[in-house]
């Protein structure tokens, strides 16, 4: 479940009972008390029995927040139907966590990457690469599938994270003749890559690199982020076969 959720045959959730609105405030007032403890209202959206509901998200999930017909209320959590179906999921999937997701596949697409596979291939996924990572040689063995029949397209944002050498490791791939051919000669165990001092500019690709992986709270290489229909899939370490198919999108080649 997501957010605050409690189940019933109706949403019967935290009741907070809010001063009146000040004048100038950008949401009912109790609404506007819960951005001050920290949420973050996306927008409203259509609620049924007289409520007005509002998507809200929090570091690190959403919420949604019920408010009730006379303003002074808001109810904070998943409201359900007496058959027990979740109305509030869709309208924060489209109002805050689609968004969300695309702002970040952008921040993916903006960092510093080698690419491994065809440019035509019809899935794109990054993920996070430490030169120093042995799980992240295990995964792009487990890839070479659907990799080398053009079906998947990697895009290994090389990071310096695991050892004292990783940062200039992953500066020299990055900055090597051809990337693509110096990580899978690195990956296959052909020609290990050697730290070797680059370009300012290089070094402040993987630092930047770096950043997001701090950014996004990632904590372990390799870390996969693949689309799923609407929704973005992070996926942590090497996975087993089931969830590598779901995130090469099919079965082995």
């Amino acid at each position: 479940m997501r957010g605050l959720p409690l189940r019933r045959a109706t949403a019967l959730l935290l009741i907070l009972v809010i001063p009146p609105a000040v004048a100038g405030d950008q949401w009912p007032a109790p609404v506007q008390a819960l951005t001050e403890q920290g949420l973050t209202i996306h927008g409203r959206f259509a609620a049924p029995g007289g409520l007005t509901g509002f998507a809200a998200s929090y570091p690190g999930g959403e919420v949604a927040i019920y408010l009730t017909p006379d303003g002074k209320h808001a109810v904070v959590g998943t409201l359900v139907d007496a058959e027990g179906n979740d109305l509030s999921d869709a309208a924060l999937q489209e109002q805050v966590r689609a968004p969300q997701d695309a702002a970040l596949w952008d921040k993916l697409a903006a960092s510093h990457w080698v690419v491994d596979g065809d440019d035509d291939a019809p899935r794109v996924l990054y993920t996070f690469t430490d030169p120093n990572c042995p799980y992240c040689k295990r995964f792009w063995e487990q890839t070479r599938p659907w990799v080398e029949a053009g079906q998947v397209q990697l895009r290994h944002i090389l990071v310096g994270v695991l050892q004292p050498d990783s940062p200039a490791k992953a500066a020299a791939l990055l900055g090597a003749d051809d990337p693509t051919a110096a990580l899978a000669a690195h990956s296959d165990g052909e020609a290990p890559i050697e730290a070797a001092a680059q370009p300012r500019e290089i070094e402040d690709q993987v630092y930047r690199n770096n950043q997001l992986f701090d950014e996004l709270g990632l904590l372990a290489t390799p870390t996969t982020f693949y689309r799923d229909g609407q929704r973005l899939v992070r996926l942590p370490g090497v996975p087993d076969e089931a969830a590598l198919e779901a995130a090469m999108g099919g079965p082995r080649p």
